[in-house]
């Protein structure tokens, strides 16, 4: 065999074993899934998209003690038989190196009602969508600790997954205060 040859070889061993590398994004659930799942009596879900002023964002900063990466709030005003309910948020954090789709259900008392995981793109870590794990923030307000290993525990192996959407909910718990209630 002929050094041209052997490295042809090595290609011709990698790129197979490359191309049937398992994928490891999950959807879980879309938009109107996650709707119905955290309102399910709701028939009406208004959408808006809110754009934070600089003022705005310096006050989510403020109460939440997390930074506001985008300007845009993505909302809908949930209403049942023409009474409002609450708010469903739609938001995105990084796990590790990738983005979770997340969704938060805020009832009109301002508590979380639920929160669901839309789309998991992280290799590590998806046990942050264990229902068991999420209820820990049904009940949360703008105010509370909301800090990982205080008032919401950790999981082992998902660490960041579980500190970023503890961030999360805390920044969008504040931004309902600032910008929705």
């Amino acid at each position: 065999m002929s050094d041209f040859d052997r490295w042809l070889l090595v290609p011709a061993l990698i790129i197979p074993a490359a191309l049937s590398a398992p994928a490891f994004a999950v959807q879980y659930m879309d938009v109107g899934q996650a709707q119905k799942v955290l309102f399910p009596s709701a028939d009406k879900f208004d959408a808006k998209v809110v754009i934070l002023t600089a003022e705005q964002k310096s006050a989510i900063e403020a109460s939440s003690g997390v930074r506001v990466r985008l300007g845009e709030v993505k909302a809908w005003a949930v209403s049942q038989a023409g009474k409002p309910v609450g708010w469903f948020m739609l938001d995105e954090v990084y796990g590790k190196h990738e983005f979770i789709t997340y969704s938060v259900a805020i009832g009109a008392d301002g508590t979380v009602r639920g929160v669901e995981i839309l789309d998991y793109r992280e290799t590590h870590g998806s046990e942050v969508n264990n229902a068991k794990w999420r209820a820990q923030f049904v009940g949360k307000k703008a105010g509370d600790t909301l800090k990982l290993d205080e008032d919401i525990k950790n999981i082992s192996g998902a660490t960041l997954s579980c500190k970023h959407l503890t961030d999360g909910v805390k920044r969008l718990l504040a931004t309902y205060t600032v910008a929705l209630k």
